[in-house]
């Protein structure tokens, strides 16, 4: 899958909305508890959104305190959007206002072999990064349509370009939203709404730990900051850009993954991804 649009692509200006009032617009960020996420909602604060927040852990609430720093009105809601229940609670705290910026940011890693890890753990990577992911933004993206206006920064991967050995699951979710933000952006061209997505690589997250990846050379190898690519990010999304890759060794690695074979790229992931602890002979 190609990285850029091609050079006949062109899309129309998309206005970030205010609500009826004429206050500050509202932007939406999943998993803004740390990480890229938090970075986003804080790009979206000192760009004069309010915002409403979301993560499944209670440290949401400390981030939202530490954003209404930058003296912009914080919601933080703690649910699970790994469940309909989650982003339904999610969608309820819009409570019908116009929503300028949504942030599609949340996402669950799983490290190791596939047939080792645990069903629940792979259902949950699934239902986190695809099945919450689709249904917050086929609601939100409705809405955005119906108003005319809005800007959408769905968080992919590079990942997504390679099959993910080692991280099966994970590579895979990636790849189904890389391709999903590229067909709903043209498919929303003409529309008010942009769509961006949002490819980095490695980033010095809480990801690798949380994945269970700790013992692997990608997740001991260089990484990037995650402020930089949050960055990045926000940054291709004001612009209306289609996509953006971060980081110019991340740029060099999408480069050569549209033209590599599959089978190599998996090998070449293996040797990144797989536990030091369990190495084979390369």
């Amino acid at each position: 899958m190609s990285t850029t649009q091609p050079p006949s692509a062109t899309f129309t200006e998309t206005p970030v909305t205010t609500d009826t009032a004429g206050s500050r617009p509202l932007a939406l960020v999943t998993g803004a508890s740390s990480g890229i996420g938090y970075h986003l909602a804080e790009c979206c604060a000192r760009a004069g959104m309010d915002l409403l927040i979301v993560a499944d852990e209670p440290k949401i609430h400390t981030a939202a305190t530490t954003l209404g720093e930058e003296g912009i009105a914080v919601e933080a809601v703690e649910a699970d959007l790994s469940t309909r229940a989650g982003v339904d609670q999610f969608i309820a705290a819009i409570r019908g206002r116009p929503v300028g910026v949504l942030c599609a940011n949340a996402g669950r890693g799983l490290g190791r072999a596939f047939l080792d890890q645990d069903f629940s753990d792979i259902a949950r990577v699934i239902e986190t990064n695809v099945t919450g992911t689709v249904y917050l933004l086929h609601h939100v993206g409705r809405a955005m349509r119906t108003q005319g206006s809005g800007r959408i920064l769905i968080t992919g991967s590079i990942a997504g370009l390679m099959p993910g050995t080692y991280q099966a699951v994970y590579n895979a979710s990636k790849s189904f939203l890389d391709s999903l933000s590229f067909a709903l952006r043209h498919e929303l061209r003409d529309s008010g709404v942009s769509v961006t997505c949002l490819m980095p690589g490695a980033t010095e997250t809480e990801f690798f730990e949380r994945a269970d990846m700790l013992d692997t050379r990608v997740a001991q190898g260089k990484k990037d900051d995650p402020a930089d690519v949050a960055r990045q990010g926000f940054e291709a999304m004001m612009r209306n850009d289609g996509d953006v890759v971060t980081g110019w060794q991340n740029k060099l690695r999408a480069a050569i993954a549209n033209v590599t074979p599959a089978d190599t790229l998996a090998e070449q992931h293996r040797r990144m991804a797989e536990p030091l602890s369990e190495p084979r002979e390369s």
